[in-house]
């Protein structure tokens, strides 16, 4: 595999992935140079190889001129793919273009159809029943935990978060860190926040924490599977400073997600811009199978304390 360009960075955990799958990366920078020493290079790193995908990762006003050199290669088998086609293809995800070029990729999502939404509510119900009951030993234990490990403060802890058409809505969660945790101003959550209390990271490991949110998800503000909800200071900030963010709030987000099981804890903007692909690419192609592809990946999630 060769990546021609760094418009898109990939993260350590795809470059890895990559790497299993295809064996060797090669990546080649394109900034400053002629077309002829970007095909020089690429032909270095051919070789003898027969058998190759290039991912043209660069601005539209190189990308044609340099596919049309690439294809004049005597390669036997040459694949030629645009960056934002390579990762709906192999990494599940939309492109985020900072330039807002590709609006193409963008312009269908919106709200679920009628028969989607029927389908995620059937999902919703049982789902939540089925929780429920073999997830209330878990509750009845935490609620105990929590006022022996924090007694000050209530075991619920409720919070405004930015759902469908971008509407507030009060979201309930399993309070895992002291009342005074985060001060004046919001933080971002991590893989191993210091501020949980014992009982509180195990919750947040495993994900108990979002168990009250079932509630969430009978009053039909959530559905079990969606984009994970955001607090209204980070959307403010992401919707200025991200491109298509807003079109995640075109559906009700949810407890757990594509994102959430695709990409680790968001620790600042360029997760949010990583998170909001899988989030997209989700809306773009729901179906029944990515719906339980979830399900199935966040039993792990929780099995494995991944921490997600």
């Amino acid at each position: 595999m060769i990546v021609i360009g760094k418009e898109y960075r990939f993260t350590s955990l795809e470059i890895q992935d990559l790497k299993n799958r295809f064996g060797s990366i090669d990546c080649i920078d394109d900034k400053d140079r002629n077309i002829q020493d970007i095909i020089e290079e690429v032909k270095y790193y051919l070789g003898e190889k027969q058998e190759c995908i290039i991912v043209l990762n660069m601005p539209k006003v190189l990308f044609d001129a340099v596919s049309l050199a690439i294809e004049k290669l005597e390669v036997e088998k040459l694949h030629i793919m645009s960056i934002a086609l390579f990762l709906n293809i192999h990494l599940q995800k939309c492109y985020i273009d900072d330039y807002k070029t590709l609006n193409h990729v963008v312009d269908t999502i919106g709200h679920f159809s009628p028969m989607q939404y029927i389908l995620k509510r059937l999902i919703d119900f049982v789902g939540v029943a089925f929780i429920a009951f073999f997830s209330m030993p878990v509750m009845l234990y935490s609620i105990h935990r929590i006022q022996k490990d924090s007694p000050e403060g209530g075991v619920i802890y409720s919070q405004k978060r930015v759902g469908l058409d971008g509407k507030e809505f009060t979201c309930y969660k399993f309070r895992s860190m002291p009342i005074d945790a985060e001060g004046d101003t919001p933080q971002f959550a991590s893989k191993d926040d210091t501020r949980a209390f014992p009982w509180g990271e195990t919750m947040r490991k495993t994900r108990f924490d979002e168990l009250p949110q079932l509630w969430n998800v009978i009053k039909g503000d959530m559905h079990l599977i969606g984009p994970r909800p955001e607090r209204k200071y980070w959307v403010d900030k992401f919707e200025k400073s991200i491109p298509y963010y807003a079109k995640r709030h075109s559906v009700r987000p949810g407890i757990t997600g594509w994102a959430q099981v695709k990409y680790p804890y968001g620790a600042n903007e360029e997760d949010a811009k990583h998170k909001l692909a899988y989030d997209l690419f989700y809306i773009k192609r729901w179906s029944l199978a990515y719906e339980f592809m979830v399900v199935w990946e966040t039993i792990f999630v929780v099995i494995g304390k991944r921490g997600l």
